[in-house]
């Protein structure tokens, strides 16, 4: 797949740094920056997603010179001597983001000044995208789950699915009340997140509780351990990754063999090693879904342009931007979302 556009021409002129920032359905304001690649009356777009404020705070201050000619595959080469950080990052994970901004953005520019589009350069048909609701439940002070969050949903679409983040806070009847729904597509028990706000605790009766009370739901960063792995005989077929993929190499890694995959496009850092990743898992039969992370801009155009691309019918985490609003609305764009009708270089328009 990389083949099809490591040799596409890219004439960079110049480049602006344009930062944006909302409040979220996770309560939290997140706080992205978005590249902008210019040359030949043309721009191309990427979007970095860090999630530090202050990475983006500094991000101001970088001041390289990206003009020259090149290929796109040239470009990433040139890239590898550039240092994208005046001053480190709070987290090494963040160096991948703030790349695939600049890679991504070259790519679009390149699609751009060649009037063509991803689909097209890589001999592809754009299909509709399947997507699911990604949320958190609300807790009250005393730390109990409310299902009002997914409730609300179901009412503005009684069709929505969902892709939520289960907590140990998860009794009997909250899962019974969920899985009654039966909209419940992804689990994310997200225990790889080390050190960070949504870390969740590693915990026997936690998981079999959702395992076992989502029996049709692909359970996504387990933390597979000597006490937890029984947990998952005869469900290994449901597990998926998300936090560790970063490349070929990461899924080569994983305590079994997965059927499931999450794909966020900013972890691998460059196209090259996303595009592989894409041609590994088809070749391997591995079932992929899309991943969001809250993107403000171009970035979330991109991550659906991918899915329609690569994996439309997935659980794809990719929702309009409206679904992670901190209130439920209605009025949006409904699953699946129809394809682009005129596409253009790597955005989602």
């Amino acid at each position: 797949m990389y083949d099809r556009v490591a040799d596409q021409p890219l004439t960079i002129e110049g480049y602006d740094l344009t930062r944006q920032e909302k409040d979220t359905s996770s309560g939290f304001t997140r706080v992205t920056t978005t590249v902008t690649v210019r040359g030949e009356g043309v721009e191309g777009k990427g979007e970095d997603v860090t999630y530090d404020t202050e990475d983006h705070d500094a991000f101001e201050a970088f001041d390289a010179d990206l003009s020259g000619e090149y290929t796109l595959d040239s470009f990433s080469a040139f890239l590898d001597d550039v240092d994208l950080w005046p001053e480190p990052p709070q987290r090494e994970a963040s160096r991948h983001y703030r790349r695939w901004a600049l890679e991504s953005a070259a790519l679009d520019l390149a699609l751009n000044q060649a009037d063509t589009d991803l689909g097209s350069a890589l001999g592809r048909e754009y299909d509709p995208v399947r997507f699911v609701v990604s949320t958190r439940l609300a807790e009250d002070d005393e730390g109990t789950p409310s299902t009002d969050r997914v409730d609300h949903w179901l009412d503005v679409d009684p069709a929505t699915e969902f892709k939520l983040d289960p907590t140990p806070a998860w009794d009997a009847d909250v899962v019974a009340h969920l899985a009654d729904t039966d909209a419940v597509r992804v689990v994310d028990l997200k225990a790889l997140y080390e050190d960070s706000q949504v870390e969740t605790p590693v915990e026997p009766a936690f998981y079999r509780r959702i395992v076992t009370g989502f029996p049709d739901a692909v359970v996504e960063d387990p933390g597979v351990t000597e006490e937890t792995r029984s947990v998952f005989d005869g469900h290994e077929n449901r597990v998926s990754w998300d936090y560790p993929i970063t490349g070929v190499e990461s899924v080569e890694t994983l305590p079994f063999d997965p059927e499931w995959l999450n794909c966020k496009p900013s972890r691998f850092g460059t196209v090259e090693s996303l595009l592989d990743f894409l041609a590994y898992c088809e070749r391997n039969g591995i079932s992929l879904y899309g991943g969001g992370q809250f993107e403000l801009d171009v970035g979330r155009g991109q991550i659906q342009l991918l899915a329609s691309l690569c994996y439309p019918d997935g659980p794809n985490d990719v929702a309009p931007g409206g679904y992670n609003a901190p209130e439920p609305q209605s009025g949006l764009p409904r699953s699946p979302l129809d394809p682009p009708s005129d596409p253009v270089g790597f955005r989602w328009e």
